[in-house]
């Protein structure tokens, strides 16, 4: 309870739960959990219903799927809960991005990936200034 009072990290606190009460209507949930909300008046500056999402967990904008990223900039005007994109055979589900975490990809070679590099095959020179 204290962090949602006094932190941030761990997702929205509770004023940012206050604001949103007050404020906006909540419109949708994506499969990772985050929350998306549109605003009950147009307060924007152009003249325009403000969205916004809060994020399940830490605050990460590629765990925003496709479908919600166009509709919280404007690019659909119809929630994705309502009518989804159109996915084709060749696409993979949405990731987020992995860097800085256990689940990172790391090449062959890579000392984060087994501690161990390959041995040295010979065909390396080291350049030396004359």
């Amino acid at each position: 309870m204290l962090g949602r009072i006094f932190g941030w990290t761990s997702g929205a606190t509770i004023g940012t739960f206050f604001t949103i009460a007050r404020r906006g209507d909540h419109v949708g949930t994506d499969e990772f959990g985050n929350r998306y909300y549109l605003s009950r008046d147009a307060s924007s500056y152009d003249g325009r219903r403000r969205r916004w999402v809060t994020y399940n967990g830490y605050a990460d904008a590629s765990k925003v799927p496709p479908d919600w990223h166009g509709w919280l900039h404007y690019t659909y005007d119809e929630l994705p809960t309502d009518q989804p994109l159109a996915r084709r055979a060749w696409e993979e589900d949405h990731l987020p991005n992995l860097t800085g975490t256990p689940m990172a990809w790391r090449p062959q070679g890579s000392l984060a990936a087994e501690g161990k590099r390959p041995a040295a095959t010979g065909d390396y020179q080291a350049w030396r200034p004359e």
